[in-house]
Formats: structure tokens, C-alpha cells, sequence
């Protein structure tokens, strides 16, 4: 007997022997092949792109995984227990393989023939997540002991389980447990209960199969698994462990948390971050601040959305979206599933008519319930026969929607909806600091997601007498002064640069005759313009607006011009007018503050052109220099002048309705095309440049009456009553060199000083008129300072 137990010691001392030689042969045939688990101190794992407004607010994130990366000291200590109760509770014993573990797979392995108990601890979770394929294999296995023997020779439990907790997949794209807390509760880690820890620690195992939102009853068995795993060790107690059982599923999906809706300007700026960075963009953890402001955004996209509702509603209804059977005992849920192809747009919801009474009709609003329309919240919805025209004003609900119709419904207060249609017309809105080009809000169009046509930089429109400013300022350069007298006369060309005879004429169909140039601008008006671009040329104009940044390509180097009939973007529009908005500097609008890295590492910081009238241009290297000075293209004294100008065309002119903002320090131009085509408001305060434009993406005429004053203003103006607030006004100072002395408004010459219509004008002092206006019933004879009457045809 005692032969027999020698012969099986030895037998088991050379097995030993055997398993060691085998263990460290396959050991050092592995292990060289393997990746270096010194490089997981450096790992980058992959975070999404995210974009934020000026003041740190989040506007999109882009990337196919959500993640939160969190340091080990901010996960809950529950957080943790949670997972080493459910994956791995003897973590802090092992060095890095479960023998014990292993043992229990290799005899389910004998007894069974299944490999459904792999022995995985933690840290072999990593080994496998960071550097081996899914696939089960035994050589995978052993490739994982070995990662894992190894990463605890140089990583510490602390730093294994931060890697894991920050990598591992926890269903519905989100990876690690911050994205997770985030995903299925909307909340951060440090606010979750422990049952809602125990939910997500029960994850890894399957995270389709215990997902919480899809299977709510496998999901709670799992948490109530993992729960009773942490009582069973010792992490809570019994009557944590009831309490926390008997918690009902709160799972829900939670998308990021966007608190700066500005779809248009994230896409711009993802476009931009992957030609400047590649792909690496989605996966880098790139945090993108931009020169977006929040409030200024929030009130551009209202204002745009209100501007486009009010010009639609002036143009009558064009019916339901579609009509549907409906049964009058209809379920909610029955409703539900009608109205599940169609999806809110912007302020739109839709809605369906479940019933019709002489006053009223009872709609169904997708995802909100039963309401009623009032016949006045439809007192709007004349038929509209054509661009131009409307039917009768309705008299009852029935003359507007009848069961069954698919219509859309707005929001008005909290239990007011009104009948709403999606608008056929397009708009556009930009703002810009004029003192760097930092875009504060941009909208690109009535909803994104609906049409992700970027108006504000990808529609080049005519810019209509939004351009006439420039022709203006032009003008002076030549000679012109505010009180320079044009004739205001019908006039017919037959110009080789035109294709037919023109005969252009006002928007009012008039003529009036003798006008001076501030007049002109004021009212807008055409055959002045045309005559004075044709005496400074329309070469020399096309090269002075191409320093406001026009692309002289886009311009028409014709008399036509006159009446901007170029081609001109509004992001174009909100460069060349920040010019005149901030003493005559040139200036970029740029969307990209800075771009830090996962690290926080600076990659870009925005070094924007500034406006810096005590720089000395030829003093800075602008290749080196922190700071870049602005170059100026205007005189300060021609700058004056057009703001002067500009403000009277707020103050009196065709941009009047912005005075009910009730400030003096605004200054703008309208802007429309032949047919009204295109409608615009440029306008300006120092502080602040905004570019509104309405139109059709494919352009038609927008109907009569359908201005820049009409239907481009009103956007502007609820704009800017918003960003303007808490700014104060701010006077407009002259620059050296300007003289102001009354003049007589009929020939801008020096008034009499018996004269009592005499008006004040301000002139460089080299243009100031020297010869005094003639006395009543005298002709005007002589040349002076003024210019006379210019008739140039």
C-alpha cells in the first residue's frame, strides 16, 4: 500500500513537473507574440465628439459610442460592489486569474462537455475587451490568462477596474458605466439608487437580453440576481437588499442632452473637425467650443420658425397632410398607431381630427392627447388658390378640416393649440460680433432634420437692395456726398451687358424727381442707385465691395448691379455688413473657438481678426502675433457717413418697424429681388450684425407686398429684442474731419439763414458745400461743393 501511494506521488510530482514545463513553454511562445499591457497606462478609449455653445452648453455629439469617462474616485463605492458581486467578488484576492474559478470551468467542462462557465475575472474582461477578439476559443483563453497575469504586474486593482467600468458595453451604444447612468436614467452616477446600480451592473452578462427598457421582467430578475450577490458577500444588508427588490424598473431612453438646439451650426462644425482631424474625430473624446451664445440661438431659432408660420398663415391653407379612416370610438392607442409614420417638425405637431362641430374640432396630437380647436384658432385657414390670392374667411370648423384629416397643430400656451402647416418658404438667420466675426446664432432653415439644406452659407441669393449701401459707399469715395441731388426720372437702357431693353423703375412705380443720396437710401430708392452706379462704374464698384469679402465672380459687373443682382450668401452678407457695423474693419465670421482633446489638451485655439483702432497694421507680424489686428477698408469718415445713412433708414425708412424696439442705435437695409422673390433684412447695432432672409429654396416669387420690411424684418426684430436686451444705446460719434452746417433739402447746398426748412448734414470737410442755396423763385446757377442735380442719361 505504501508502494502503490509513493508510485502516485511520483506520478503527480511528474505531472506537475510536466503541466510547469508545459505551462512555461507555452508561456514563452505566447507572451512575445501578445501586445504589451504597459501600453493600457496610455489607453485612449473612444469618446464621442461633442460640440458645445460659448458657455459650455451641449449642442450635439457625434460618434457611434457613448461614453462618459469617470475617474475611479467618482464612481460610487455601491457602484463598484455592484459589479465585483456580479462579475468577479473575489477581485481583490486573485492576481489577476481565478483559480477556483478556473477549476469550476474545467470540471462543467468534464462533466457537461459545455463551455458555458468560462471562469473570466475581471481583469481578463480587460485583457479581453482592450486587445483580443470574441471568439470563444481555448487559445483565446489562455491568451487572456496571460494578458491578465501580466496587467497586474503593472496596473493596480484601482486602475483595472477604472479601465473596465469606463470600457465595458452596456446596451444601447452606451459604454462604461457614465454613459450607462446617463442612457437609462438621464442622470449622473453619484444620483442613482442602488437598484438602479444593481441594473446596470447586471448588464455586462447580456446586454440585449437584461437591456431594462426592452426586457423590463428579465432585467428585474437579473438586478434582484445581483442585488442578492451583494447581500450574500456582505456589501448591503438585508434590508437594503428588500427595499432595493422590490424597486420597480425606472429605465428609460435617454438620447444626449442637448440644452443648445443648433443642428445646422453642429453639422458645420463636424465638417469642418473631419477635414481637419480625419475620422479620428468620432473617437478622440474631442470637445468642440464654439462662439455660439445660448440665448442668442435659442431666439434665432424661434424667431426664424415665427417669421416663416406668420408669412405662411398670410397665404392660406393648403389642406391636411393626408386623410385617414377613423373610427369615432377610436382608442388612444389605435390613434397612436395612425398618426406613428408622422413626426413632429420643429413647433409642428401632428394631430389628427377624431370629430367636427359647427365651432370646434376635437383633434388627437401624436404623443399628447385630445384637445380642441376653437374655429378662431382657424379663422386663418382660408383655402389658398394661388400665391396671391385666398378663399373665403371660413365660418365654421367644417369649412377647414373635416374626421379624419392629418393635420398639424402648434403650440400657443399651455392649453391653446392652433391649426398650423409646415411652410413652403425658406429662411435663414445669422448673427455676428462685428468686432471679430464670432457668430453668436445661425439658423439655417425652418427644421434641420427635415431639411438639412444650410441656407445661411449653401444659398447664394441676389442680395436686392440689401447691396445698395456698398454702391453707396462707393460713391463717396468718389466724391458724393449725403446731400448730393440725383434726378429721380424714368429712364430706359439698351446696354450690351443686358440682355433686353430695361426699364427699371421704383418698387412704388413712382418717380420724385431731385433727390439727395440720404433720401435715396431711405426709401430705397432704384433709379438713383442705378444712376449713381452708373457714374463711379461698375468695374470700380464690383472691386470696392470685393474689400466687404463679395466674390466679384458672384457680382455682375452691369448696371443691374445697382439693384443687387449678384449673388451673395447671408453668411456673406453678415461679413460685408460687420464692416460698416464696427468702424470699417474687415472681419471673418468663424464658428470654432477652440477644440480640446480627452486630455484637455488645446489642439485649436481661434486667433480671429479684431478690430483695433490703435494698431499699427505694418508694426504686427501677423504670422506670429497672438493677436491680429483687422484690416480697415473704409475711411472712419465714410464709415460715419453710411451709419448715418443707415440709421435713417431705420428711423424713417423702409426698416422703420425696428424702431418698435425703441432704440436709436440700430441701423439696417432691406433687401428685395424682382417679384419679391428674395426678401431680406441686414441690419445692425455696434454690438451686434444679424442677416435675416426669406425666400423659396427654388426661387419663385413670395407674393405681393412680400418686402424685406414684411417678410424678413419681423424675424430681425424679434432677434434682436432678445440679444439686444441689457445692451445700452450707444450714440454714433463723428471722426475728425467731419463738419455739419445746415443745408436747404431741395438742392443740398448751404441754407439761407433766413430759411426754415433747412436741414443738418454732415460732410468731410473737404466736401462741405461753399455756395449758399438760391432765395425763393430763383433758379440755381453756379457750381459749389454740393453737387448739383445729376441727370445722367
Amino acid at each position: 500500500m505504501f508502494q502503490l501511494s509513493r508510485q502516485i506521488l511520483k506520478f503527480i510530482i511528474a505531472l506537475s513537473i510536466v503541466f510547469i514545463i508545459a505551462t512555461a513553454a507555452v508561456y514563452f511562445l505566447l507572451a512575445p507574440k501578445l501586445p504589451d499591457t504597459n501600453t493600457l497606462k496610455e489607453t485612449q478609449l473612444q469618446i464621442p465628439l461633442r460640440i458645445f455653445s460659448s458657455e459650455g452648453l451641449l449642442m450635439a455629439e457625434f460618434g457611434e459610442k457613448r461614453r462618459i469617462p469617470v475617474e475611479y474616485q467618482d464612481i460610487p463605492q455601491s457602484m463598484i460592489e455592484a459589479f465585483l458581486a456580479a462579475e468577479d467578488d473575489r477581485f481583490y484576492q486573485h492576481p489577476g486569474v481565478d483559480y477556483q474559478g478556473i477549476l469550476r470551468a474545467v470540471y462543467s467542462l468534464l462533466t457537461t462537455g459545455s463551455k458555458t462557465q468560462g471562469g473570466s475575472t475581471i481583469t481578463m474582461q480587460v485583457a479581453r475587451n482592450f486587445f483580443l477578439s470574441k471568439e470563444k476559443t481555448y487559445l483565446r483563453k489562455i491568451n487572456e490568462i496571460i494578458l491578465a497575469l501580466e496587467m497586474e504586474q503593472v496596473l493596480s486593482k484601482e486602475e483595472i477596474l477604472t479601465l473596465y467600468l469606463n470600457k465595458i458595453y452596456l446596451g444601447n451604444r452606451a459604454y462604461g458605466v457614465g454613459a450607462a447612468a446617463n442612457v437609462y436614467y438621464g442622470r449622473p452616477l453619484s444620483e442613482l439608487t442602488l437598484a438602479e446600480m444593481a441594473m446596470i451592473a447586471g448588464l455586462p452578462k447580456a446586454p440585449s437580453k437584461f437591456n431594462p427598457i426592452i426586457n423590463p421582467e428579465r432585467a428585474m430578475i437579473r438586478r434582484n440576481y445581483v442585488l442578492h450577490r451583494m447581500w450574500e458577500v456582505g456589501y448591503i444588508n438585508e434590508k437594503q437588499y428588500i427595499e432595493a427588490s422590490q424597486a420597480p424598473v425606472s429605465a428609460l431612453y435617454h438620447g444626449p442632452e442637448i440644452e443648445v438646439y443648433a443642428p445646422y451650426v453642429a453639422e458645420m462644425v463636424r465638417t469642418k473637425l473631419i477635414e481637419d482631424f480625419g475620422e479620428d474625430a468620432y473617437t478622440n473624446g474631442f470637445n468642440v467650443y464654439t462662439t455660439i451664445r445660448a440665448e442668442h440661438q435659442r431666439t434665432a431659432n424661434q424667431s426664424l420658425q415665427t417669421a416663416l408660420l406668420a408669412y405662411d398663415r398670410r397665404h392660406g391653407y393648403r389642406g391636411p397632410v393626408e386623410n385617414i379612416k377613423v373610427d369615432e370610438n377610436s382608442s388612444e392607442e389605435i390613434l397612436e398607431e395612425l398618426l406613428g409614420k408622422f413626426d413632429a417638425i420643429g413647433p409642428l405637431k401632428p394631430a389628427i381630427v377624431t370629430d367636427v362641430s359647427k365651432d370646434s374640432a376635437s383633434v388627437y396630437i401624436k404623443k399628447h392627447g385630445f384637445v380642441t380647436l376653437s374655429l378662431a384658432s382657424m379663422k386663418w385657414a382660408q383655402k389658398q388658390l394661388s400665391t396671391n390670392s385666398r378663399g373665403a374667411v371660413p365660418k365654421q370648423a367644417a369649412d377647414v378640416v373635416k374626421t379624419g384629416d392629418v393635420i398639424r397643430v402648434e403650440k400657443l400656451t399651455a392649453d391653446n393649440w392652433q391649426l398650423a402647416q409646415l411652410p413652403q418658404a425658406e429662411g435663414a438667420l445669422i448673427a455676428v460680433a462685428p468686432y471679430d466675426g464670432a457668430v453668436t446664432a445661425l439658423n439655417g432653415g425652418f427644421e434641420f432634420f427635415q431639411n438639412k439644406f444650410n441656407r445661411v452659407t449653401q444659398s447664394r441669393r441676389q442680395p436686392g437692395s440689401g447691396f445698395k449701401p456698398f454702391i453707396y459707399s462707393a460713391a463717396l469715395e468718389k466724391g458724393y456726398t449725403p446731400a448730393s441731388i440725383i434726378n429721380d426720372a424714368p429712364v430706359v437702357f439698351d446696354d450690351p451687358g443686358l440682355e433686353n431693353v430695361w426699364r427699371p423703375e421704383n418698387y412704388s412705380g413712382q418717380f420724385y424727381g431731385p433727390t439727395r443720396l440720404r433720401e435715396a437710401l431711405i426709401h430705397s430708392r432704384n433709379l438713383v442707385s442705378i444712376r449713381l452706379l452708373r457714374d463711379i462704374g461698375a468695374k470700380y464698384a464690383v472691386d470696392y465691395a470685393q474689400k466687404f469679402g463679395f466674390d466679384p465672380n458672384q457680382l455682375h459687373s452691369n448696371l443691374s448691379l445697382a439693384l443687387g443682382s449678384g449673388s451673395a450668401a447671408p453668411w456673406d452678407m453678415a461679413r460685408a455688413y460687420s464692416a460698416l457695423a464696427n468702424g470699417g474693419y474687415r472681419i471673418e465670421p468663424y464658428l470654432v473657438q477652440r477644440v480640446v482633446d480627452a486630455n484637455g489638451n488645446t489642439l485649436m485655439q481661434a486667433q480671429p481678426h479684431t478690430v483695433c483702432e490703435t494698431c499699427l497694421p505694418d508694426e504686427v507680424d501677423l504670422d506670429s502675433a497672438a493677436f491680429k489686428p483687422a484690416q480697415r477698408i473704409m475711411t472712419p469718415q465714410n464709415n460715419y457717413i453710411m451709419n448715418s445713412l443707415l440709421r435713417d433708414v431705420v428711423r424713417y425708412g423702409t426698416g422703420r418697424k425696428a424702431m418698435s424696439l425703441g432704440r436709436n442705435d440700430l441701423a439696417g437695409k432691406t433687401g428685395t429681388t424682382n417679384d419679391q422673390v428674395d426678401a431680406w433684412f441686414n441690419g445692425f447695432h455696434p454690438e451686434l450684425v444679424a442677416i435675416s432672409w426669406v425666400g423659396f429654396d427654388t426661387p419663385r416669387s413670395l407674393g405681393h407686398y412680400e418686402t424685406g420690411g414684411r417678410a424678413a424684418l419681423p424675424m430681425w426684430i424679434d432677434f434682436m429684442k432678445e440679444a439686444l436686451k441689457g445692451l445700452p444705446e450707444e450714440s454714433l460719434e463723428p471722426p475728425v474731419d467731419m463738419v455739419t452746417v445746415r443745408i436747404d433739402p431741395a438742392t443740398g447746398l448751404l441754407a439761407r439763414p433766413e430759411a426754415v426748412d433747412a436741414i443738418y448734414e454732415t460732410f468731410r470737410q473737404e466736401h462741405v458745400p461753399t455756395e449758399m442755396a438760391p432765395a425763393a423763385g430763383q433758379g440755381y446757377a453756379g457750381d459749389s461743393g454740393a453737387a448739383p442735380v445729376i441727370d445722367l442719361f
